[in-house]
């Protein structure tokens, strides 16, 4: 059975997981994570501004990395958890828990990237971005007709 988890679990880590935790944990405890951390992402463009909404429910504002480098927004976050259960000094069951994502967005060159506002409300990370006016560049040449 070892030698099937170490084999499936390289090629398949979430199947590996739910199986785990389908075999190792009460029913009433399962938590239905599947160990699936990149959350889903709506983007959506008004007359004025730019917003980014993340689904992340069960997280706190500090759990969250938002950065803007090369014009390039990214969110991210990292959580370690260490749990354990002992019975008279020894261990019945010792579990880590690693949940990391990174999202990047290459923001539009009509965005104010010094007026990004970030906010998270009921599990939904919110980022807006206001649009700036940007001058059309119009360029005109005379052909001559020889």
């Amino acid at each position: 059975m070892s030698t099937l988890a170490t084999t499936t679990s390289r090629i398949f880590p979430a199947f590996t997981s739910l199986w785990e935790d389908l075999m190792n944990k009460d029913l009433l405890e399962w938590d239905g994570d599947l160990g699936l951390t990149n959350p889903s992402v709506n983007v959506k463009e008004t007359d004025k501004d730019f917003n980014i909404e993340l689904a992340a429910p069960g997280m706190k504002k500090e759990d969250f990395k938002i950065e803007l480098k090369n014009n390039v927004l990214t969110i991210s976050s990292e959580q370690k958890e260490e749990r354990e259960e002992k019975s008279e000094g020894k261990y019945l069951r010792r579990e880590f828990s690693y949940k990391a994502f990174q999202r990047s967005f290459a923001l539009p060159e009509n965005s104010e990237k010094d007026s990004i506002k970030a906010t998270y409300t009921d599990g939904i990370l919110k980022i807006n971005l206001a649009k700036k006016y940007v001058e059309p560049v119009i360029t005109a040449k005379k052909i001559q007709v020889k």
